[in-house]
């Protein structure tokens, strides 16, 4: 998919905001680009469908994961979490 009028629109929880800015600058600047290319490609080479969610994915980012759902028909995705792999699934 091209960037312009076919790219999704990336919205995030207010958890998620909160910990995206709680976690180090030199993080924020590894993760925040993958969220970004999420606008053009949603669904990302290493991406995972999240069991028993109808439209839950997630993606890696070291040892952290990136929680979103995905909404074609609206062409948005929501950040529901930005968390350390030994928490991201509570």
């Amino acid at each position: 998919m091209t960037s312009g009028e076919n790219a999704y629109q990336i919205k995030f929880s207010r958890s998620a905001r909160k910990e995206l800015e709680a976690l180090d600058a030199a993080l924020v600047n590894r993760i925040f680009p993958r969220i970004e290319a999420l606008r053009n490609e949603p669904r990302p080479s290493g991406c995972r469908k999240l069991v028993g969610s109808e439209n839950t994915w997630r993606i890696r980012v070291g040892d952290y994961r990136v929680l979103y759902s995905l909404d074609d028909k609206s062409n948005t995705i929501d950040i529901i979490a930005v968390r350390h792999r030994s928490k991201a699934y509570e």
